[in-house]
């Protein structure tokens, strides 16, 4: 009886910690769109460390993209998913490492909308043509211990990317920060 009683209480304590959040079905490849068939809910003990989806975001999920491959079986985090891919359609991602003279001072954030201006560099004269911009939109930041320079990732229309890692490779552009007023 008092056996029959813990294996009760140890029953009832497991199930009473478990939450219930969404699980992958099917697998989901990065940029595809998740389906209302590719998740399911699932009651599992979850470590608080871990960002689950709780089984009542279900429809805040279905929709969304993929932000990662989501491998069927795993559980669905927020970090998996979201609105949008980048780069999105027609558009592409190219890394500018720059020195912290060539940019602003104001610390760039993603979505910030910008210009790659080309530079004559160290040696070369300004004229008085104007420079070739491309625009482009802050996806991240990030620094280069290596350099010391800042590597800003920006996405840009798909027929001016080869072009921009041109030039970033050159090292003869500055980057502008446009008004964040929208």
């Amino acid at each position: 009886m008092a056996v029959g009683a813990l294996v009760s209480a140890y029953a009832y304590t497991s199930t009473s910690n478990a939450d219930e959040v969404l699980a992958v079905t099917s697998t989901v490849h990065r940029g595809e769109v998740i389906d209302r068939t590719d998740v399911t809910a699932v009651r599992v003990g979850v470590d608080p460390a871990l960002r689950t989806v709780g089984a009542d975001q279900l429809d805040r999920v279905v929709g969304q993209r993929a932000a990662t491959d989501l491998p069927a079986g795993g559980l669905v985090t927020d970090e998996a998913i979201a609105a949008a891919v980048v780069p999105g359609r027609d558009l592409s991602v190219v890394g500018v490492g720059l020195p912290p003279a060539l940019l602003p001072g104001e610390p760039l954030r993603a979505g910030d909308r910008v210009r790659v201006v080309a530079t004559p560099g160290d040696q070369g004269e300004v004229t008085a043509k104007e420079p070739r911009t491309i625009a482009a939109t802050v996806v991240g930041v990030h620094g280069s211990e290596d350099t010391g320079q800042l590597v800003v990732d920006v996405q840009v229309p798909f027929d001016d990317a080869a072009e921009l890692a041109a030039r970033a490779a050159t090292g003869k552009v500055a980057l502008v920060l446009d008004s964040r007023e929208r």
